[in-house]
């Protein structure tokens, strides 16, 4: 469960990000965080993934205070940027074998890993293909995969979408239902678009000037 009581994010001055944000968030739960550009959704997620810490106010995940939270022991989560992040220079598979290490996987389970996983995703094409050379939609959807060699408790995605055309959207939507179906896991997606909302989620929260509405 996630558990957020009167939150904000100040960044400069007076000019708060985040205000007065209360959320409750049960487990299982898929819920869009729906606004424009600039309404809050990121800045809430980069706090929910400890990427930022709040001005003021209180953050619970399974119970634990985010400031205490340990995202590689309490819980395993997820979070995929509008910018994601990879060697560039390495190839799709060298990303991850990468990833992979810390499973402590034999040379031949890594390589059946990551071949079945390939072939899961429609992917093979890409193996070899070093990530600087694909398109965003590529490496969204490579960063989907990643995501996919985790257990995940908590997934976040934060307004990928914007960026892509409406069949790729279909894509990216298709793969993460048919993926990421687990009812234990909680599924939070940041996105401008209601349609976008009303696909992947069960509840809409929405946002506008750092403040739920």
């Amino acid at each position: 469960m996630i558990l957020v009581k009167n939150l904000y994010l100040k960044y400069i001055r007076e000019y708060f990000a985040l205000f007065d944000i209360n959320i409750k968030i049960d487990d299982g739960e898929k819920v869009a965080l729906l606004g424009e550009e600039h309404s809050g959704k990121t800045s809430f997620l980069r706090i929910l993934a400890k990427l930022e810490k709040p001005s003021k106010g209180e953050v619970y995940i399974k119970d634990i205070p985010i400031k205490k939270l340990n995202y590689k022991f309490d819980i395993n989560a997820g979070y995929l940027p509008a910018s994601p992040v990879f060697f560039d220079k390495k190839t799709v598979y060298e990303n991850f074998k990468y990833i992979l290490k810390y499973q402590k996987l034999n040379e031949a389970e890594l390589e059946n890993k990551i071949n079945e996983a390939l072939i899961n995703f429609n992917i093979e094409t890409l193996k070899d293909s070093k990530v600087k050379d694909l398109s965003l939609f590529e490496k969204y959807l490579i960063s989907i995969v990643r995501l996919s060699f985790r257990n995940l408790d908590l997934l976040m995605i934060d307004n990928i979408f914007d960026n892509l055309t409406d069949e790729e959207n279909e894509k990216i939507i298709s793969v993460i239902k048919d993926k990421f179906n687990d009812k234990k896991l909680t599924l939070l997606v940041a996105t401008t678009s209601q349609k976008i909302a009303d696909e992947l989620s069960d509840r809409v929260i929405h946002f506008s000037n750092g403040s739920i509405v």
